[in-house]
C-alpha cells in the first residue's frame, strides 16, 4: 500500500488543497492523508469536519475487504498436477485407462488415496461394460465410427465428477503430460510392430466399421 502520509509531507500547501477540493478525483486514503498533513501544519481544511467521517468509513471498509482476501499462493506451494486437458487428450488418444492413471496421480498428490480405489473400481466396471457393449454391437453388425464416442461419458466423469470432488483445485503447477503421451504411443507402436497379426486384425476391424 502506498505511503500517502510521506507523500503528502513533501507537497506544498496548494497541492494539499487540490486534494481536498477535488477529493472526488482521488483515492479516499490520499485525501485523508492530505487532511492530516494540513492539520499537522496548523492549517486545517475548512472541509475537514464534513469530509473526514465519510472518507474514514470508506477507508476502513476497504481495509476490511482487503483483510478478507485470501493471500496469494506462492507458485512453489502449488501442487504439481496433470491438467484436465492432458487427461482428456490421454484418454482420447491412448486409453481411458491411461487418463485414469494421470487422474489417480493427481488424487494421490492431493492426499486422496482412498478416492483412487474408488476411481479404479469405477474404471474397471466401465471397461467391463464397454467390452460387453462393443461385443454386442459387433455381433449385430452395428459398429459405426460413432461407436467410439462411448468413451465420452467416462472422460466427462473424470473432469466434471472426480476432479472437483477429489482433486478440488484449479490452481496448480502443470506437469508435462506430453512425455507420458509420447511414451504410450511409442509402446503401442512397438507392440504392433512385434505383433503384426494383431495390427492386421485391428486394421480389418476399422475397415469394417468404416463401411
Amino acid at each position: 500500500m502506498e505511503d500517502y502520509a510521506a507523500k503528502m509531507a513533501l507537497k506544498p500547501y496548494a497541492d494539499l488543497r487540490a486534494y481536498v477540493t477535488g477529493h472526488a478525483q482521488y483515492r479516499e486514503d490520499a485525501v485523508l492523508a492530505a487532511l492530516d498533513e494540513l492539520r499537522r501544519r496548523g492549517q486545517p481544511a475548512p472541509e475537514d469536519a464534513d469530509l473526514r467521517p465519510a472518507l474514514e468509513a470508506v477507508v476502513q471498509e476497504q481495509a476490511r475487504q482487503a483483510a478478507q482476501q485470501p493471500a496469494p499462493v506462492e507458485e512453489e506451494e502449488l501442487p504439481r498436477l496433470y491438467s484436465p486437458a492432458g487427461i482428456v487428450v490421454m484418454s482420447a488418444m491412448v486409453s481411458v485407462v491411461a487418463g485414469a492413471v494421470l487422474l489417480a496421480l493427481n488424487m494421490r498428490m492431493m492426499k486422496r488415496g482412498k478416492a483412487v480405489l474408488g476411481l479404479a473400481a469405477f474404471v474397471l466396471v466401465y471397461m467391463v461394460g464397454r467390452t460387453l457393449l462393443i461385443t454386442w454391437l459387433a455381433r449385430h453388425h452395428m459398429m459405426t465410427p460413432l461407436s467410439f464416442i462411448i468413451d465420452l461419458p467416462i472422460i466427462f466423469a473424470y473432469i466434471w465428477w472426480f476432479w472437483p470432488r477429489y482433486v478440488g483445485t484449479y490452481q496448480f503447477q502443470p506437469r508435462n503430460w506430453l512425455l507420458p503421451l509420447g511414451a504410450c504411443i511409442l509402446l503401442i507402436t512397438i507392440f504392433f510392430m512385434l505383433n503384426p497379426e494383431t495390427a492386421k486384425l485391428l486394421r480389418q476391424q476399422m475397415e469394417q466399421v468404416q463401411r
